[in-house]
């Protein structure tokens, strides 16, 4: 308890952040200074709870020796919250607005960017199986947190979700039971090989890391949210760069391209659901 009220009383200065930034990204690569300030700070107040650390003035240091310090920083920072079919209605959309389009092509490559453990990732492996793209399809799953990925590849979840997890299907346009895709195995819910073959996780840092294949659809969801206006435009010309011309985008229903540089980039498909198609190459 005297930890807790610790974190929420010092002050973490821009100064002191920046250092912890920088030594992070000297140490691993990870460029975090352009991920939005307040959730920066705000997870740092986590990690120093959980590590039982005052304040930031010794963090520095400490990273520049711990290297399991400096793994469990990087997750801490970059955790994010998922679930098999979160917003159904927009997976409904995919099924009905992109995956016929998909369907014209004779193999298809799929990029889930910022995968978290996964939930989404497998959500779309399922509805690829049920209009038959599964087998011609290769999902590329990533994220900058390997704690995650290795979740994400076990490819497991709590039985308690899967009540929840059967309504989110059934309002995505399920036309099965998803019974069919998971199997409960040593008390855990474990989604089957037909899926977990389809699909290929990774770490990639969309801070710094460059385009690594040509994909149909790229899918960036609640990840952009936690960046600053420079890092978005830096990954939606990413993104940008590592379509198919007309192929399709799609962020988060929370997130925009309003702002953004790259937003004559793309036209917009569904509004509703933030799902974009890139124009044909432009010199930008």
């Amino acid at each position: 308890m005297a930890v807790q009220a610790i974190n929420e009383s010092v002050v973490l200065t821009d100064e002191r952040v920046d250092q912890v930034l920088s030594v992070l990204h000297s140490r691993t690569g990870m460029n975090f200074l352009h991920y939005a300030r307040p959730s920066i700070v705000r997870r740092l107040r986590v990690f120093l709870q959980r590590e039982g650390l005052p304040d930031l003035l010794a963090l520095p240091l400490l990273l520049e020796h711990d290297p399991a310090l400096t793994t469990r920083l990087v997750n801490t920072l970059t955790v994010h919250f998922t679930e098999l079919f979160r917003d159904p209605e927009f997976f409904r959309a995919i099924r009905e607005q992109v995956l016929p389009f998909l369907a014209t092509y004779p193999r298809i490559n799929i990029w889930h960017a910022g995968c978290s453990t996964g939930e989404e990732v497998y959500s779309m492996a399922i509805m690829l199986d049920e209009v038959n793209l599964l087998r011609k399809a290769k999902i590329y799953a990533t994220d900058i947190n390997t704690e995650v990925l290795e979740q994400a590849q076990e490819g497991s979840f709590s039985p308690a979700l899967f009540s929840h997890y059967t309504r989110n299907y059934r309002q995505a346009g399920g036309r099965g039971q998803l019974t069919d895709y998971c199997a409960p195995v040593n008390g855990r819910i474990v989604m089957k090989d037909q899926l977990r073959r389809r699909i290929s996780f990774h770490q990639h840092n969309l801070a710094a890391d460059a385009s690594f294949n040509e994909f149909h659809l790229i899918l960036c969801r609640n990840v952009m949210i936690y960046f600053d206006p420079l890092l978005q435009e830096r990954a939606t010309r990413l993104f940008h760069e590592s379509l198919v011309n007309l192929g399709y985008f799609a962020i988060g229903n929370k997130e925009s391209l309003r702002f953004n540089r790259m937003r004559t980039s793309f036209v917009t498909i569904d509004g509703s659901h933030k799902i974009f198609r890139k124009v044909r190459f432009q010199k930008l």
